[in-house]
């Protein structure tokens, strides 16, 4: 199996009417720079701002632009990493859960619109499940599978062993898949965006 492999323009375009089925937004991209760009549009400044660690953020630019300054956001994932006192910058953790953004990716998003997100510690499940307003996900289409068993087997056989040099390379440590989050679905009832932004070249794993 190629994981590497971007899907087709018909195979994105039924996991975009399918995405919106279960209450997602999906954008279709060709690039990582439209990606970029469409981040910057939907995010308001003083909009309080919080990302997980993913390869795809790095790639497209987000991460370096966040971390210059240059966009009048609350970058609250620097605020955290500032903070030297123990007690202030775990408080710090603790509020960044409710921030007004999250941005992330996912592991495997299937053709039926359902996404597999794996995770270390969990830290961004928080945001992922409920407590940011406004989700923003970037997703290569080399990520879309036919089904949840296919993503779990992507994540087994592709992710892991990636994710595991990567960050082996960022922080001298490996990871472990010890959590799973399937996005099913969002609640009409929540009254929260949560937006996928589907790039038509291979970002991340």
């Amino acid at each position: 199996m190629d994981y590497t492999k971007l899907a087709s323009q018909g195979t994105v375009e039924k996991t975009a009417e399918a995405l919106k089925s279960r209450r997602f937004t999906p954008i279709i991209v060709e690039t990582a720079k439209e990606a970029f760009d469409t981040i910057q549009k939907l995010i308001p400044k003083g909009a309080s701002v919080m990302n997980g660690s993913s390869a795809t953020l790095e790639e497209i630019g987000f991460v370096e632009y966040l971390n210059s300054g240059a966009h009048g956001w609350n970058n609250l994932h620097e605020a955290v990493l500032k903070e030297e006192n123990a007690e202030k910058r775990a408080h710090l953790r603790k509020h960044a859960v409710v921030s007004d953004y999250y941005l992330g990716s996912v592991h495997a998003v299937t053709e039926g619109g359902e996404m597999l997100i794996a995770s270390n510690t969990g830290s961004q499940l928080p945001h992922l499940s409920y407590t940011s307003s406004n989700l923003i996900l970037v997703v290569g289409t080399q990520k879309i599978v036919p089904d949840l068993a296919a993503a779990f087997l992507r994540l087994e056989k592709h992710v892991m062993p990636l994710e595991d040099e990567h960050m082996k390379k960022l922080y001298g440590m490996g990871t472990q898949h010890n959590k799973t989050t399937v996005l099913h679905g969002e609640s009409p009832m929540m009254n929260r965006s949560a937006t996928v932004i589907l790039v038509k070249e291979k970002l991340g794993f």
